[in-house]
């Protein structure tokens, strides 16, 4: 019962603080708009169905970071297509603005395990399948622990202990957190990578690494 009454209070905080913040940055959002606009075209707004609390899909909303698939120019994969924009809009956080419309809606909450794609759901271990027992967040455990520098391995651990040990004031101290790692723009991507390598399954990281 505990529990329950924790996630109906975490619930009511999401959309107090997430209206607040929409509210306060749609200045910003409408600058970021039409910025995207005139340097990447259309469309602004990068939308895609993730799996959410128990693996069930919404669409994810965010503000677009790269560039339209082209093979004639050779924009084919995530490195190609990274803009030098784009990637001061992801080391910002500014392209997560959006997001805010998902916490409204209830498919996000502000803290939580990042929301993935749907194609690494077969290549999750039980325990790393447990992420999707709490609402997918923001930001999270991971993001303030080292963002995309971080193995899938570890982000996947602290995505568990968050499902287990998560509290409003955890919560708190993780959009704390969140600010600093910001602002410090740390682990934006991962070594070698534009973003952060496919997640294989837990056999074939391992084999990778080996």
């Amino acid at each position: 019962m505990k529990r329950i009454a924790d996630d109906r209070t975490k619930r009511v905080f999401d959309v107090v603080v997430a209206t607040v913040l929409l509210v306060l940055t749609s200045p910003i959002q409408l600058a970021t708009a039409l910025s995207i606009r005139i340097r990447l075209g259309s469309p602004v707004l990068f939308r895609h169905a993730r799996p959410g609390l128990k693996g069930e899909s919404f669409v994810l909303l965010k503000f677009r970071t790269m560039a339209n698939v082209e093979p004639a120019r050779g924009l084919v994969d995530d490195a190609s297509r990274m803009t030098p924009f784009g990637l001061w809009l992801r080391a910002t956080s500014l392209d997560e603005l959006p997001s805010l419309w998902n916490v409204i809606r209830g498919d996000l909450s502000l803290v939580g395990p990042r929301p993935l794609i749907f194609a690494y759901l077969p290549r999750y271990s039980p325990e790393q399948a447990r992420r999707h027992e709490v609402r997918p967040g923001v930001t999270g455990l991971a993001q303030i622990s080292g963002r995309n520098a971080l193995s899938w391995e570890d982000k996947f651990r602290l995505d568990v202990y968050y499902v287990d040990h998560h509290t409003l004031l955890g919560d708190l101290k993780i959009i704390c957190g969140t600010v600093v790692s910001v602002l410090k723009r740390d682990g934006i991507s991962a070594d070698g990578d534009a973003t952060m390598p496919e997640f294989l399954g837990n056999d074939c990281q391992e084999g990778a690494s080996a």
